[in-house]
């Protein structure tokens, strides 16, 4: 699909919605392997659910997604809870991942394998990489997110390279679907 036919199609999404919704249960679990200080960035963060909750656990949050009208939303969000978020509009398929370093980087339900070796570099040393995806069994009881959005079965621990794994699991989880989860670290390097 076109960039520009990419960008209308989650433009029109987002416009039909009034309203961010709450952060994933699962993130929310997830929190106690994050910093509380820091840079950190959403990927397809669309209307900011999930940098809204990064930026209450203590985060300086950039939002990016390809969506200028889910930005707008997520900036009016995170101004009803008094934060600040910034927002970045970005193509990640056509431009690879904003410069880091990033301390905390989360792809929440974004699958773009070419990404993943980008985000993995653009991460701090000992900064976080936490990343939520679909698998393939998903397809047992949901139609969507299609075949190519889905991660293979125990596909997830093979695309992190050398990081540190901090926490796994692949199962039916609190969101409904059935989710690759994982947190990993990068090392910091030793001379």
């Amino acid at each position: 699909m076109s960039p520009a036919r990419d960008r209308d199609k989650w433009d029109t999404k987002h416009a039909s919605k009034d309203h961010y919704g709450p952060a994933s249960d699962i993130l929310q679990r997830l929190l106690p392997h994050l910093r509380t200080e820091g840079n950190a960035i959403d990927i397809g963060g669309g209307r900011g659910r999930h940098s809204i909750l990064l930026a209450k656990h203590g985060l300086s949050v950039t939002c990016a997604d390809i969506s200028p009208i889910a930005l707008s939303h997520a900036e009016h969000a995170a101004n009803l809870e008094s934060l600040q978020i910034n927002t970045l509009e970005i193509d990640l398929e056509e431009t690879g991942m904003p410069d880091g370093p990033w301390d905390v980087v989360v792809s929440f339900l974004f699958l773009w394998r070419p990404l993943i070796p980008e985000m993995i570099e653009s991460i701090s040393e000992n900064g976080v990489l936490v990343i939520v995806q679909p698998t393939e069994t998903n397809l047992q009881r949901h139609n969507k997110p299609p075949q190519r959005f889905l991660l293979g079965n125990g596909e997830l621990p093979n695309l992190i390279g050398n990081l540190d794994v901090l926490h796994y699991e692949e199962d039916w989880l609190e969101d409904g679907r059935h989710d690759a989860v994982i947190v990993c670290r990068k090392p910091v390097l030793t001379e």
